[in-house]
């Protein structure tokens, strides 16, 4: 049986105790001030929530951009795919100052052990679901990306409109959900101890398929999801619809020029109950090298992908698309706003724009300015949907957030998922040098959205986007024109001249677009070059062709890669702060696949490091007072639930009687907890002397005394003092502020089918 930490919520004003459930755990806890060292009696009765311990099960959702010239993307992601699952399922062995043991000293397998003298960033995760979205939602009512169209290479139909469900392609012309998954539900399913019901997926595999196994089968449906689908990317509202949307339409039907969302998806709705646990940690990882393109469903939003010519925007536009008078010509000025003579020709007829305003390619970026309408879902709706636990339906009424299940003990669901159990990492459109550590070398990996709050870096990315306020970085503003100024962060110059050669490191230089393209954000190497002759739709087709992507000895060859800046994306994963992680779609380099920069290795790594500490068990933020023989003044009781038939506390099983002054502890728990129905309570006894010196140094799963007898109980680790209270080695996934812990060993675990109290109080008596 494995050792597991357990945190102490500390509130912002002193609290004798408090309480939580988790995945039939309950963490009851909390303190704020210097407490008293004497025989824990809980005399106070002030209570309140804190966070959940370590985390079981892990729902990890892929959401994939599957439009044109993403294959070279998705094919970096295949090849990254062992190190997103090995992370989770064979997590590295570390030494006592949280350095991972180089790669031969690491263990092939979950189930194997970690060197003498190191142990697991945290336990492997034996319970993971993994799914795939695509970027794929038709025209949302408009002609232009129709549901389904006729694919000259693939000979059939392939889809343009994936629906916001999962998709399990073998292959990109797959009309269908085709890729082997667990009970054919669309997604894979993690379960190396053949727990569920059927079994899932026991072996891991290999990349190149030599050996079957999940690695394999991910890799395969990753690149399944090919480059064929539809151009308005709807990234963040795939997301919205498969995991948040509480009612997701099953049609979309133009009525009089109105959209009407017609329905309820109830195979969506199926496949979200599947794959979906309430008490799961969800990570989503998003992959796109375009700015999203979430088009609003319903009204007359559905024009941006239809294929008639849209009217001007009013002239304030240009100079403010936020000013309250930037509206569309082709509808009434708001109130208070002069009559825009530029709106109508000199007969009075409404001016449309025309292809070269209009390009057909390029209906979605900086749409206020352009059109004088929004076309698009605000950003604020999937800042909401990762976050709050109430949402707008489809009537705008405010609902249960689907995301954030409420608690249902008589169910069985004690800890339901919260907002600080959501991780949306976005490896998309920016720039590596911007985000990274280090802007010379990826492999020191990417800042937290914490650490770019702090050093400007999303001013730099993003800008002030409510205050007409442009990135400051020039490579992140949309333009199909040359664009000037200096990169912050590598102070290189953006070259505005086309056909010279590479300006800067970051995206080449500036091209002739000709206007039906954007300037791109970043390119990098292919793996392969790639000819461009005949192929009309490949971006260096033309000879003459000035783009940075094509070799300048060899024009009609293809060379590199781009990404377009991914504002909208960048934007939510702000908003979301620490639960948002931020990586670039532009690699460092795709050569050398041992080195920590290789690929997407650093996304990984982001993603990774902000999910182990949940895994692992949260850290405290304060420091606990401890007595002269180093016992900290908390109390444990383990709860369940038999239907009176509850069995005596054993000693020699770490469970000891409740002492009857603890009883009001008990009675909290319940208030906490209702419809709990618990009739059965023991206390999980502190270590004492040798055992506590044990419990908090050494570092194996299961400790044990010289003698060879278990070690069963708990213990207070703590890295911030000096000198170190235990090893270091259990809190080196803590942040540096916060390494602290309650560790739990042997015996002392709760078993499967309880609820684990845990109280510290500042209130105690003999």
């Amino acid at each position: 049986m494995r050792s597991r930490n357990f945190r102490l919520g500390l509130p912002g004003a002193f609290a004798a105790a408090s309480a939580i459930t988790v995945s039939g755990i309950t963490v009851v806890g909390c303190l704020d001030r210097p407490i008293g060292l004497n025989e824990p009696r809980i005399t106070a009765t002030i209570a309140e929530i804190v966070p959940n311990s370590g985390i079981s099960k892990i729902d990890l959702l892929l959401a994939i951009d599957n439009s044109a010239s993403m294959a070279d993307k998705q094919q970096i992601l295949a090849l990254a795919v062992p190190d997103l699952v090995e992370s989770l399922v064979n997590p590295r062995c570390i030494d006592e100052q949280g350095n991972a043991l180089p790669n031969n000293k690491q263990p092939a397998g979950p189930e194997q052990n970690c060197p003498v003298g190191s142990r697991r960033e945290f336990a492997p995760v034996l319970d993971i679901h993994i799914g795939i979205v695509s970027s794929s939602l038709g025209g949302h009512g408009g002609n232009r990306c129709p549901d389904v169209v006729q694919d000259p290479t693939c000979g059939g139909p392939i889809s343009k409109n994936d629906h916001g469900r999962l998709v399990a392609r073998e292959d990109t012309c797959s009309p269908e959900n085709s890729a082997s998954t667990y009970q054919n539900k669309g997604f894979l399913a993690w379960d190396p101890m053949q727990e569920l019901d059927p079994p899932g997926e026991s072996q891991l595999g290999t990349l190149d398929g030599a050996m079957p196994g999940l690695v394999p089968a991910l890799a395969e449906m990753v690149q399944g999801a090919g480059q064929k689908g539809c151009g308005y990317e709807s990234q963040l509202e795939s997301i919205y619809r498969f995991l948040v949307d509480p009612e997701p339409h099953a049609t979309i039907e133009v009525v009089n020029n109105v959209a009407k969302r017609i329905g309820v998806d109830d195979d969506l709705l199926a496949q979200r109950a599947a794959f979906l646990r309430p008490d799961s940690l969800v990570a989503i990882l998003m992959l796109s090298d375009e700015n999203d393109c979430s088009i609003r469903d319903g009204g007359s939003y559905y024009r941006a992908a239809h294929s008639d010519r849209l009217p001007r925007p009013r002239a304030i536009c240009a100079e403010n698309p936020n000013d309250p008078c930037c509206t569309s010509c082709g509808v009434n000025a708001p109130a208070g706003c002069p009559t825009d003579p530029t709106c109508v020709d000199g007969q009075g007829s409404l001016i449309l724009l025309n292809d070269e305003e209009d390009p057909v390619n390029l209906r979605c970026f900086d749409q206020k300015r352009r059109f004088g309408i929004d076309f698009l879902q605000p950003t604020d709706r999937y800042v909401k949907a990762f976050s709050e636990p109430k949402i707008a339906d489809r009537s705008g009424n405010l609902v249960n957030n689907p995301l954030f299940p409420e608690a249902n003990p008589k169910a069985g669901l004690v800890s339901p998922r919260t907002s600080g159990m959501v991780f949306l990492a976005g490896i998309v459109g920016v720039p590596w040098q911007d985000v990274a550590r280090d802007p010379k070398d990826l492999g020191k990996g990417f800042k937290t959205s914490t650490d770019m709050e702090n050093d400007g870096t999303w001013d730099v990315i993003l800008g002030i986007p409510a205050e007409n306020q442009p990135p400051l970085d020039p490579l992140m503003r949309e333009s199909t024109d040359p664009r000037t100024g200096t990169n912050p962060i590598t102070g290189e110059q953006t070259d505005v001249t086309p056909g010279t050669p590479l300006g800067n490191s970051i995206n080449g230089h500036e091209w002739t677009t000709q206007g039906d393209d954007l300037q791109y954000a970043c390119i990098f190497d292919l793996p392969q070059p790639t000819s461009c002759a005949g192929d009309t739709t490949c971006e260096c087709f033309s000879s003459g062709s000035d783009n940075p992507l094509c070799d300048p000895n060899v024009p009609q060859q293809l060379v590199k890669a781009k990404a377009y800046p991914g504002l909208r994306q960048l934007s939510v994963l702000r908003g979301l702060g620490d639960q948002g992680i931020v990586a670039s779609v532009c690699p460092q380099q795709v050569a050398d696949r041992d080195l920590a920069n290789y690929g997407y290795r650093a996304a990984i790594g982001a993603l990774i490091d902000q999910l182990k500490t949940k895994i692992s068990g949260p850290c405290l933020p304060r420091t606990l007072d401890r007595d002269d023989k180093g016992n900290v003044s908390c109390l444990l009781i383990e709860a369940k639930q038999t239907g009176g038939a509850c069995p005596p506390c054993d000693p020699t099983n770490a469970r000891l009687p409740v002492d009857p002054s603890h009883q009001s502890a008990i009675e909290l728990a319940k208030q906490r907890s209702p419809g709990s129905n618990w009739d059965c309570f023991c206390e999980i006894p502190q270590l004492v002397g040798e055992d506590l010196a044990i419990c908090q140094n050494d570092i194996s799963d299961t400790p044990v005394t010289p003698s060879g007898e278990s070690v069963d109980g708990y213990c207070y680790i703590d890295a911030t003092t000096e000198p170190a209270i235990g090893n270091p080695i259990h809190v080196a996934t803590c942040p540096e502020n916060e390494r602290r812990r309650i560790r739990l060993v042997g015996k002392a675990e709760p078993a499967k089918d309880a609820t684990l109290v845990v109280l510290c109080s500042g209130e105690f008596q003999p």
